[in-house]
């Protein structure tokens, strides 16, 4: 055989052995950092939520997500642990982040007062009407006659 004709497939066995040694490599770092949490540690899940670890269990964590509220997680759902200045940044805001000399933009909504009108396109909080109709809106159909099947005669 020739070296030509065997190439492509060693470039492929190389990019696959490449990729999943890569892939193998992500999997350990993100196996160590939940097996590194530690009560009192600030955490993100997968799902974007910031909590702080009460207690770690073999495969589960609990977590408390919101002052009092603890709620117990797969350890598979942690996506990062983070340090305590970051989490504190991020949760609770630092005072650099309060005392900002950038003004704060509001919405339009958001800087209305009590006599002002809202803005065009603003909610007023009324339902929305989206063409469905309620049954008791439903037309009567008392008198109306009922529809025959293929089996059904006409004769009484």
């Amino acid at each position: 055989m020739n070296i030509v004709t065997l190439l492509p497939f060693i470039v492929l066995i190389g990019a696959m052995f490449l990729m999943t040694r890569s892939a193998k490599k992500k999997q350990q770092a993100a196996a160590q950092m939940r097996n590194e949490m530690q009560p009192g540690t600030g955490i993100r899940t997968i799902g974007g939520m910031y909590a702080t670890v009460k207690e770690v269990h073999d495969d589960a964590v609990l977590l408390e997500v919101a002052p009092g509220v603890h709620a117990f997680y797969a350890k598979n759902s942690v996506g990062a642990v983070l340090d305590d200045d970051e989490y504190n940044r991020i949760v609770h805001g630092t005072s650099e982040d309060l005392k900002s000399d950038n003004p704060v933009v509001l919405d339009d909504a958001s800087s209305l007062t009590e006599t002002d009108e809202p803005a065009a396109g603003a909610s007023d909080d009324s339902p929305i009407d989206l063409g469905k109709k309620d049954a008791d809106s439903a037309p009567e159909a008392d008198d109306a006659e009922p529809k025959k099947t293929d089996g059904e005669s006409d004769t009484k």
